[in-house]
């Protein structure tokens, strides 16, 4: 490669991005794997049209890294993109049906259902990007998947992943003055380990599954104690272990969650984690949600671990029941599972802490739209 394109590379580029300057500027470069033998492969970018002429089967091409006055018809033959192909007619189908109710393409495609498709084409290339940036944050095992096969919105806009909370102006964290000395926390807790010594009892069995009642408190081993990353204390920390998926419902409630692996009764799903903000604010911004239903498959549990006030806690979320692979992951906004326990009176007050809502006397009720029958027909 020329030391002058060099130059003109900006430092952000891809591998992908610097592959096009060198088949555009038609020169090899062994470093990024363009020889003279592929500089003129040219990669599929999407499909925009289709056509049938007697029986031969014609695409008009999005070439990647070209602009689209360059796109060209090319016969089925000359294209190597099969999962390209499929998606394409996977879509094309899906919308035919919607409008015509029937599947098999026409021969010539009308200006209105070949720009749905190039929209839609470039929908899913915005939420695959979506998709890496978010697994490209993640510090946890599960993966995360986007999918949106209901309509054409990208990804949302008023989004932010994060893995851990964000303190906002106003809020103090404390961390944790001491940590356990158990050689096995589990079955020979010294002083009942980090629970005990809290006056709680010990949260997890041997598969790291909760048994305490819905309400009480999870105390976990903290960055002080003896113990190691593979304690069996240490459960809600580690993060994500299922691969998850986020998804545009078919209902008009927007972007939902579902799993994409079976989970089991009492295991650790996710952290709710947001912003830690005052009551006050959490007010001010009047924060919803829509994707959860009131058929939860989902129970909160506060949690500490390097900080120990009971006013911000971690917001932990676990199966009430064995949830399927494929199934919507739901909680109750309500969460007060005993109304005389002061601990799970003191959960719902802590979402305001944790950025949602404050007082349930003060919000405006937002309307549920899960459709089940025991819906109270308000998330809160």
């Amino acid at each position: 490669m020329g030391e002058d394109l060099w130059t003109n590379v900006c430092c952000k580029s891809s591998w992908n991005q610097l592959q096009d300057l060198c088949r555009l500027a038609r020169l090899s470069c062994p470093a990024l794997g363009i020889s003279k033998r592929n500089l003129y492969d040219f990669e599929v970018e999407y499909l925009c049209d289709y056509k049938k002429i007697r029986e031969q089967e014609y695409y008009l091409v999005k070439w990647r890294g070209y602009p689209d006055s360059e796109s060209t018809w090319e016969p089925r033959q000359n294209l190597k993109c099969v999962r390209i192909l499929k998606q394409f007619h996977k879509d094309l189908e899906r919308e035919l049906l919607r409008r015509y109710h029937r599947s098999k393409p026409p021969r010539h495609l009308d200006p209105s259902l070949a720009n749905y498709l190039v929209q839609k084409a470039k929908q899913r290339r915005a939420l695959q990007r979506w998709e890496q940036e978010l697994n490209a944050k993640r510090s946890h095992l599960g993966r995360i998947t986007v999918e949106n096969e209901v309509d054409l919105d990208g990804p949302p806009r008023a989004f932010m992943y994060i893995n851990e909370y964000r303190v906002g102006e106003g809020i103090t964290l404390n961390q944790v003055a001491v940590g356990c000395e158990c050689q096995d926390c589990l079955w020979a807790p010294t002083g009942g380990c980090c629970p005990g010594a809290s006056l709680h009892k010990f949260a997890y069995n041997d598969q790291g599954q909760v048994r305490l009642r819905a309400g009480l408190p999870i105390y976990e081993c903290n960055s002080r104690c003896r113990c190691g990353y593979d304690c069996p204390n240490r459960v809600v920390q580690k993060g994500i272990r299922y691969d998850l998926c986020i998804f545009r419902t078919d209902d008009g409630r927007g972007w939902g969650v579902r799993t994409l692996e079976k989970i089991r009764k009492n295991s650790f799903v996710m952290e709710y984690v947001g912003e830690i903000i005052t009551s006050e604010e959490a007010e001010r911004r009047g924060r919803s949600t829509t994707r959860q239903g009131c058929d939860p498959n989902l129970q909160v549990y506060n949690v500490f671990i390097d900080n120990l006030d009971e006013r911000l806690p971690r917001i932990a979320f676990f199966a009430t029941r064995t949830i399927r692979a494929g199934e919507e992951l739901t909680f109750d906004y309500n969460m007060q599972v005993d109304p005389v326990d002061m601990e799970s009176t003191r959960m719902d007050s802590n979402f305001g802490l944790a950025g949602l809502p404050g007082s349930p006397k003060k919000r405006v009720r937002i309307e549920c739209k899960c459709g089940t029958e025991s819906c109270r027909k308000y998330l809160f």
